[in-house]
């Protein structure tokens, strides 16, 4: 049995009070406009990073389809995340900037919508889906590149506010 929430730990929305997963019903919450911003770093060596750069990486235009690949999984994150409402995003971004001084990748994503709920789990997807898109296309000539700091940047609208880590 769940625990009741108290002042100090509030709810889990989901997870109802016979302690079972269940998906929140937002359908009484009202429709605004709501952002979220993520970000995640992909750590590499200063060659490996050159390679992007330059464009000589073997697969090809690897922040081009890790920007793809990160706006697509923004679009399907509820076919991934089993609790998550299906939106209708009007907006993804996907920035990738070289960073000479980590040395790897600065990976950000907003999402936008007006809608009942959040998007801050497709910012997320969008920032893990494209790092995980740019240590595939470099596995081959560096094992060792690292997904690190994912997370919530910000995000705006809805009962919560606004949240800026």
């Amino acid at each position: 049995m769940a625990s009741k929430p108290s002042k100090d730990s509030p709810a889990l929305t989901h997870i109802d009070s016979g302690g079972e997963a269940r998906m929140v019903d937002v359908s009484k919450k009202p429709a605004t406009e709501r952002t979220a911003v993520a970000e995640g770093r992909v750590v590499m060596s200063k060659a490996t990073l050159e390679l992007i750069v330059s464009g000589n990486a073997r697969k090809g235009d690897v922040l081009g389809t890790a920007r793809i690949a990160g706006i697509m999984a923004a679009k399907r994150t509820s076919e991934l995340i089993p609790l998550c409402h299906p939106l209708a995003l009007s907006k993804v971004t996907l920035d990738i900037t070289p960073d000479r001084n980590l040395p790897g990748c600065i990976v950000r994503a907003t999402v936008k919508v007006t809608g009942p709920t959040g998007v801050e789990m497709e910012a997320l997807t969008a920032v893990s889906v494209a790092c995980l898109t740019i240590y595939d296309m470099v596995k081959a000539v560096e094992r060792g590149v690292r997904i690190e700091g994912i997370h919530l940047v910000e995000k705006k609208g809805g009962k919560s506010g606004h949240y800026r880590a």
